[in-house]
């Protein structure tokens, strides 16, 4: 399997974090050559189902998943118990898990913790590919958390509705 971690602290509570990235579609807006689309009557809990469809033409490829636990925050200040989603990939090049941590901390502050453990197609790829399979995953993750840091650390009284 391949693994990786991005850690990231963001200048916004964790509620308005924790809304950010549980609004899939919108995590088209920070990945690039990526676009999201919920695939269940409701975008939130266990169970809500979601499609990133990443790449162009012939290199794009779809990467099904299924959310298995959903804790939003206990509040947004520091102690307060963190917020946690998993979800379940299950798609025809991706298999594995992703799951995300968000940290309350002091200051209206919050960190934000993106893990994933994924194997991709064919499997004996991912054996000898795997710490190249990490590095891509911590840039490019790294990368699309920094862009949605910026979109949460917006004008806390803008009024963005959820997109489903």
């Amino acid at each position: 399997m391949a693994r990786f971690q991005v850690s990231l602290d963001v200048q916004a509570t964790a509620s308005r974090v924790w809304a950010q990235l549980v609004d899939w579609p919108r995590h088209g807006d920070w990945t690039p050559l990526t676009t999201v689309r919920v695939t269940t009557p409701r975008p939130d809990g266990v169970g809500a189902g979601f499609v990133a469809h990443t790449g162009i033409g012939p290199l794009a490829f779809d990467d099904p998943m299924t959310v298995a636990l959903w804790q939003p925050p206990a509040g947004d200040d520091p102690g307060d118990a963190p917020g946690r989603c998993e979800a379940d990939k299950h798609g025809r090049v991706v298999h594995g898990r992703a799951w995300f941590d968000v940290i309350p901390l002091a200051g209206g502050r919050s960190r934000v913790v993106w893990q994933e453990d994924i194997t991709v197609s064919p499997q004996r790829l991912t054996r000898y590919a795997a710490p190249l399979l990490s590095l891509i995953g911590r840039v490019g993750f790294g990368r699309s958390l920094r862009a949605m840091a910026r979109a949460a650390e917006q004008d806390p009284h803008e009024d963005r509705a959820p997109r489903t």
